[in-house]
């Protein structure tokens, strides 16, 4: 745990890493939609192989189908999240950086 110089300073810091927690949290939803998204595609694959249906056209049907574009877009709102939240504690931490610079001169 760092030392601060004042509180300004530690509310700064503090919410950079409550940010840096958001961030996180998202990233991992987003791991978790893409594995759902290449789990279902794998699963697809099987059960067209199964039919007889060739590996280009379970693909394309996999494409096609809402649950992957559900997964996918789980994927890219988790992603917009997470850059959001990480470039947001990122200027958090640079206002807390700068406080500490301040006050030490």
């Amino acid at each position: 745990m760092p030392t601060f110089n004042n509180e300004e300073e530690r509310a700064a810091w503090t919410l950079a890493e409550s940010l840096q927690e958001l961030a996180n949290k998202m990233m991992h939803q987003a791991e978790a939609a893409l594995e759902t998204w290449k789990l279902g595609k794998e699963m697809n694959r099987l059960r067209c192989e199964r039919r007889g249906i060739s590996a280009s056209d379970a693909e394309i049907r996999w494409a096609g189908s809402a649950n992957s574009k559900n997964a996918l877009t789980d994927n890219s709102f988790h992603v917009g999240l997470a850059t959001m939240y990480f470039s947001a504690a990122q200027a958090s931490y640079s206002r807390a950086l700068y406080l500490r610079s301040r006050s030490a001169g």
